[in-house]
């Protein structure tokens, strides 16, 4: 006979956890969009360019 056990997480550990990575994932976005547009290398700056440019997102 095998037996089973399940954890029930709570609503509020649920919804602790949606909003940690929400907000993970924001600030993973705002730093590689900070780090790319304010590089001073230009090989990575053009490379953010191009990719804007190839999904038809304006940036200038």
């Amino acid at each position: 006979m095998q037996q089973t056990q399940t954890a029930q997480l709570s609503t509020a550990a649920t919804d602790v956890n949606v909003v940690v990575q929400a907000v993970l994932a924001m600030a993973l976005g705002l730093f590689i969009v900070g780090v790319v547009g304010f590089s001073h290398m230009s090989a990575v700056h053009n490379a953010a360019h191009d990719v804007r440019h190839a999904n038809a997102f304006p940036c200038h």
